[in-house]
């Protein structure tokens, strides 16, 4: 029997493992070799991850086979291309989902983020892709871009075809609100990166955590749903430090990248619950409901989200195309017996 003192225990066990019994604890990596040591729940991906892990050489083999697909596949130049990106994507997907035991967040390209209709269908192709390799559509959650389009896009899988969606570059109080009402089931509100547009705007290098505006944010968001009983869950993502998730520790999930998680491994400070459903119910906020209209305005009076959801998509964009151009380089290599 243990005779340590409560304190001292505490003292003895990592931030990480104490967030865990708070937490739905998350790697934020295409990178999944990284991911084992810190037994994460569940994995989330982006063009940008993915696309900095295609470059390793510890994953060529997927890029390889990916560009064999969609050879095999035929058609243009462009579908070719196209089948490539959906099968890496999707192969990443399936090495993450051997190493954690719940999801993977695998995202539909960002160029579709105002053609609800196509996102609908690059989801399904995704499914599909997964299902053929024998995992179930309950172990992927599909990241759309949260703009009005997204989210439609989000109600119409979740409701039509019993896809969970992450909507991600979340960045606004209105598409919170909006994603909540579409019922989808998870939303990643962006901390580090609202801190950053923040830091640029008012010329102040640092925030304590608990004025930090990516926090408070998430918090506020956080509150909404579990004060007015929303399905859909809270995952913080975009951390620039251990004092951001810290700060968040109680919010459903919290995607982290390896790095944080590893700083977080190596802490052995005191990690309070600073989240619950219960003290959300207590917080002074009224339920609102936005249409189209009162969404796109709301979400436009926030030049901050404003901002960031156009640069997150103009970002995401890059990356995709930076990775279509890799594989049509490596697709023409094999074309042409090289």
């Amino acid at each position: 029997m243990s005779t340590l003192s409560p304190d001292k225990r505490r003292k003895m066990e990592s931030a990480l493992n104490q967030l865990k019994k708070h937490t739905v604890v998350v790697a934020d990596t295409g990178d999944f070799n990284a991911i084992e040591e810190y037994k994460p729940q569940d994995a989330t991906t982006n063009p940008s991850l993915i696309l900095a892990a295609a470059k390793m050489p510890a994953y060529q083999h997927l890029v390889d086979q990916a560009i064999k697909y969609g050879i095999a596949k035929g058609g243009t130049e462009e579908e070719q291309v196209d089948n490539t990106m959906d099968k890496l994507f999707v192969s990443f997907g399936l090495e993450i989902l051997k190493k954690v035991p719940g999801r993977v967040s695998t995202e539909v390209d960002a160029r579709l983020s105002f053609d609800k209709d196509e996102m609908v269908a690059r989801a399904l192709r995704l499914i599909a892709l997964y299902e053929e390799a024998g995992i179930g559509k309950e172990r992927v959650l599909i990241k759309l871009s949260s703009t009005w389009e997204g989210i439609q896009a989000g109600r119409v899988l979740e409701k039509d075809h019993g896809v969970h969606c992450n909507m991600t570059l979340l960045f606004s109080f209105a598409q919170a609100v909006a994603c909540a009402e579409a019922k989808v089931t998870l939303i990643s509100p962006f901390v580090g990166r609202i801190l950053d547009w923040y830091k640029e705007s008012t010329g102040r290098a640092s925030y304590e955590p608990q004025e930090d505006p990516g926090v408070l944010s998430v918090t506020k968001i956080y509150n909404y749903y579990k004060k007015f009983g929303y399905s859909t869950v809270v995952m913080g993502a975009s951390f620039r430090n251990t004092g951001q998730v810290k700060a968040l520790a109680g919010c459903d999930l919290l995607t982290i990248s390896p790095g944080l998680l590893a700083e977080l491994s190596q802490d052995h400070s005191a990690v309070p619950e600073m989240l619950n459903a219960e003290k959300a119910k207590a917080c002074d906020l009224e339920k609102i409901h936005l249409d189209e209209k009162d969404y796109r305005w709301q979400h436009n009076e926030d030049r901050m989200a404003v901002e960031k959801l156009s640069d997150g998509i103009r970002k995401f964009a890059a990356d995709a195309i930076k990775l279509e151009t890799m594989i049509k380089e490596k697709m023409l290599n094999v074309k042409n017996g090289k």
